[in-house]
């Protein structure tokens, strides 16, 4: 139920269409900012389950009335809570929202790092906009990286989820088990790149000149004790590009950061 003295404009009660076109910026200071998944869309109703639920409902005092952005990672809603209890919240939705797509679908292939680590590349690899993020095992991985990565995959996505509603994204990126180094060489795309030293060209110079929205690109990035010569001949043979970030020493997190800046800012700038 709307509070006391609620009206079109206010918190608890949705403007009126005109006053929506009108003045979109007021409308959307009485959203959330934070986009969350929803766990199912039925008809016109969807549901929140869990902890989640109880973060909305217990945290942040969510209401009857109150208005959210709600995704089932296929398509991104309006919605109006109508009853926010326990470890349950029934959304009614309102309208559907547009869906802004990505400059270009990115697959990032990481070399295993120490979790933390990990945990941060998946988190900004997410508010960046990639699309699958693949766990390689390289020669220069810690050893137990690869067998633990089985574990921590849930907790990966996990964080993939939440970075995903701060980032109001529609669909979560899609996390695959972790592969052997040989393996991620066959992941496909029409561009490949292979992150290396200084020696290589810089990454604005292998970039494409004409580039589309539908594009596909994969990044590999390495472990902090770099590749080995075998690995950057296998790299090699099955086509791959070799790509420079400069002459520093990054770690591994910040050359992840740094290299899907560039090819997302490239394409958006097509």
């Amino acid at each position: 139920m709307a509070p006391p003295g609620a009206g079109p404009g206010s918190p608890g009660h949705p403007p009126s269409v005109a006053h929506r076109a009108a003045s979109p910026s007021h409308y959307n200071s009485l959203l959330a900012r934070r986009r969350f998944f929803v766990d199912s869309v039925h008809g016109e109703t969807a549901e929140l389950r869990g902890q989640e639920a109880r973060h909305l409902a217990r945290v942040l005092r969510a209401e009857e009335g109150q208005f959210y952005e709600i995704s089932d990672n296929q398509s991104a809603y309006l919605a109006r809570i109508e009853e926010a209890r326990g470890d349950r919240v029934l959304f009614r939705l309102v309208e559907p929202l547009e869906s802004v797509p990505a400059p270009v679908r990115v697959t990032l292939c990481a070399a295993l790092v120490k979790f933390d680590a990990f945990e941060w590349i998946v988190e900004k690899a997410t508010e960046l906009g990639v699309e699958r993020i693949l766990p390689v095992n390289t020669a220069r991985c810690d050893k137990g990286l690869f067998e633990a990565s089985v574990k921590r995959r849930e907790r990966w996505l996990r964080i993939a989820r939440e970075a995903s509603q701060q980032s109001r994204r529609t669909r979560q990126p899609e996390i695959l088990p972790a592969a052997g180094f040989e393996d991620s060489l066959a992941v496909e795309a029409e561009y490949r790149y292979f992150l290396e030293e200084a020696e290589a060209p810089p990454f604005f110079g292998v970039l494409p000149t004409a580039r589309a929205g539908s594009d596909r690109v994969v990044l590999l990035a390495g472990p902090e004790g770099g590749w080995t010569q075998v690995e950057r001949d296998l790299a090699s043979a099955a086509g791959w590009r070799a790509a420079s970030l400069g002459p520093g020493v990054l770690r591994a997190e910040t050359a992840v950061v740094a290299a899907l800046g560039i090819v997302i800012g490239a394409w958006l700038a097509r």
